[in-house]
């Protein structure tokens, strides 16, 4: 018998209806399309209206996930998010609530654009001690509440979102199986991406974050193979945090994989925090880029400084 993992069940992603196209913030702001793409390969993102919440956006990309499982009851329920609907009660009961899922425990996480990886290290541990036997991990964040949108190096970047995976324990040899998971944290560069309070705006050390972004997760994508044995020639698809496609293209280049097998979906949501892995890895499914056994290799870095990976088989959905 293999070793006891967590295995992928289900996924879902939602967006907000809202599109902001570049030419849209160009309109307002001293930019152009041109500029925002060559910086960073977007070229619109979807925004939530006022009425539209973090908890909204995780109850569609939760129920989504519960379908594509073929689920309507889990053992505990993580929502990664740093832009929760208020300080105090947390967003993840709430969420719980409103899909239907009883009372089971249910708490949010915050590792910024880490959150996905740092809530599925979490997922793996509490699924593999026994504890539990099903876990609803949602990652969501409306980052565009947290911009300056007056300024026009970080009001381009940012779009709103959610993606979402049931997990179960399993075992090592099924599709969907989560091989590893490995987190990090560097508290000395916290000054890199900062939001100091409810009042404050996003503020970010560009060039700093880019450097340390690409070589922590090219790194930690590298070591995240090599613990499971995989070379660069055993993966089928690499799926960075979507922060900006000359990230993406780094990060690819300095681990060796090739562009055609790296998935991005930045150009068209922009960079959605936490939600981004799940989102893009959603909306490459839904579109049969991945196939049930696809060896696939996840890797984040994000606010903190924080920063993870992981490497799966992809699982067969319905």
């Amino acid at each position: 018998m293999t070793k006891p993992c967590a295995v992928i069940a289900g996924i879902g992603h939602a967006l907000p209806t809202t599109i902001v196209t570049n030419d849209d913030l160009a309109a307002r702001l001293d930019t152009t399309d041109e500029w925002i793409r060559t910086r960073s390969g977007i070229r619109q993102r979807h925004i939530a209206t006022p009425d539209v919440g973090t908890a909204d956006l995780a109850v569609e990309a939760g129920a989504h996930a519960l379908k594509s499982a073929s689920v309507d009851a889990v053992d505990l329920v993580i929502l990664a998010t740093s832009t929760p609907d208020r300080p105090c009660p947390a967003t993840a009961p709430a969420v719980m609530s409103r899909l239907g899922l009883g009372r089971v425990p249910a708490f949010d996480m915050d590792a910024v654009c880490s959150g996905f990886l740092y809530g599925l290290a979490t997922s793996v541990a509490m699924l593999t001690s026994g504890q539990f036997g099903t876990v609803l991990l949602i990652a969501a964040d409306t980052f565009s509440r947290l911009i300056d949108n007056d300024d026009r190096a970080t009001a381009f970047l940012f779009g709103d979102g959610a993606g979402a995976v049931v997990l179960r324990r399993g075992e090592q040899d099924e599709p969907g199986a989560v091989l590893g998971v490995s987190i990090g944290s560097d508290g000395s560069q916290e000054d890199l991406i900062t939001v100091v309070d409810r009042q404050s705006h996003f503020t970010m050390q560009g060039q700093a974050v880019y450097r340390q972004a690409v070589v922590s997760m090219a790194d930690s994508a590298s070591r995240a193979m090599a613990d499971v044995g995989w070379t660069v020639d055993d993966v089928d698809w690499f799926v960075g945090h979507q922060a900006n496609q000359r990230i993406l293209d780094a990060v690819a280049n300095r681990v060796g994989i090739a562009p055609d097998r790296a998935i991005s979906n930045v150009a068209h949501v922009g960079n959605t925090a936490a939600a981004s892995i799940p989102l893009a890895l959603s909306e490459a499914a839904s579109a049969g880029r991945l196939r049930a056994g696809d060896r696939v290799v996840l890797s984040a870095f994000g606010g903190g400084a924080t920063w993870g990976a992981a490497t799966l088989t992809w699982p067969r959905l319905d």
